[in-house]
């Protein structure tokens, strides 16, 4: 467990006691958290099902991005400000072969709320789906403040 916390702690993660889950159910949700840790989108093809989409808001108009296109986004190169990055799993909620996850990250001037749909198939979890919000760090509806 040391060496596991130790390992959340390198990437800025956090575990709320209400996001306790079985270790096959937290393994995408950390591969995602890893993904944004080190701007690798290998651990984001590790994290989603390949039919996967990302949905929100961005710049005023709703985004719908199948997973490809989400991996597009990142270089292989964490974020220039990643070692002030956090992220919290603020609650996992599982009920046989589904889940749903919330995490909360705060990214540089953004906050984000990403919420996952997660479904288990032949012994292996993978993020079905995202939705985000994503609010200025201070703006008083930033999440988790």
């Amino acid at each position: 467990m040391v060496d596991r916390d130790r390992s959340l702690a390198e990437l800025g993660l956090t575990i709320a006691p209400e996001a306790q889950a079985p270790a096959p159910v937290l393994e995408p949700l950390i591969a995602y958290v890893r993904g944004h840790a080190t701007g690798d989108p290998a651990y984001f093809r590790r994290a989603f099902r390949p039919s996967a989409h990302v949905e929100g808001i961005r710049d005023g108009q709703f985004v719908s991005w199948p997973v490809d296109t989400y991996c597009d986004r990142f270089t292989g190169q964490p974020a220039e400000d990643e070692s002030t990055r956090r992220r919290r799993l603020d609650l996992v909620r599982v009920e046989s072969t589904i889940a749903v996850a919330t995490l909360t990250l705060h990214h540089g001037p953004d906050h984000f709320t990403d919420m996952f749909v997660l479904l288990e198939q032949d012994g292996e979890w993978r993020i079905a789906n995202k939705v985000y919000h994503r609010a200025p760090a201070d703006a008083a509806s930033a999440p988790n403040q």
